[in-house]
């Protein structure tokens, strides 16, 4: 999948399925909480009138440091170091630069490796726990069909809410989409 078109870029992004899935085990567990009882009642507001959505950006930053000597031993070192490719000085920051380049971009590759495969197991863990709480907020309205205008509002708030996590989660996780009541 193109990186620029998921949705949840890091672990951090995910905060916000935490919080949603939070309170849907709230709602499940409390039959008399309501959107004003919610810890996130603007998203629940906002899901009844328009629906959710949204992209979380992040951007990173990396950069390099580098450590000098003497004036004497630099101007040496690099007039050295540009002669290997028949260079001056100008050469040589070439040459010392080239090893600290490659290793330093292997190793931000083998990091990202590793954030993206952690990334991608959070999400999937989050994925199940979203279906399952999902399922329980349509038994939930299932089941309260006498309950108050209210509840049955935030029931179907998080429900709207719940429906958005799991879209979004399969679009990042390259899961093919079904109908989700």
């Amino acid at each position: 999948m193109d990186k620029k078109n998921i949705i949840y870029k890091n672990i951090e992004s995910l905060q916000p399925i935490i919080n949603v899935l939070n309170e849907a085990a709230s709602a499940i567990n409390d039959k008399t909480r309501t959107i004003s009882k919610s810890s996130i009642p603007e998203v629940l507001t906002g899901a009844l009138g328009a629906g959710v959505g949204g992209i979380i950006s992040f951007t990173a930053l990396y950069g390099l440091g580098t450590v000098g000597l003497s004036a004497v031993g630099i101007t040496s070192g690099l007039a050295t170091a540009g002669g290997i490719i028949g260079g001056g000085m100008v050469a040589g920051i070439f040459v010392l630069a080239a090893p600290i380049a490659v290793l330093t971009a292997t190793g931000v590759g083998v990091a990202s490796h590793i954030k993206s495969k952690q990334l991608k197991q959070e999400k999937e863990k989050l994925y199940q726990e979203a279906l399952k709480k999902h399922q329980a907020i349509i038994m939930s309205l299932k089941e309260e069909t006498d309950a108050d205008q209210k509840r049955l509002d935030y029931l179907q708030s998080l429900n709207i809410v719940l429906t958005k996590v799991i879209e979004d989660l399969r679009k990042d996780l390259n899961i093919k989409s079904e109908e989700i009541a």
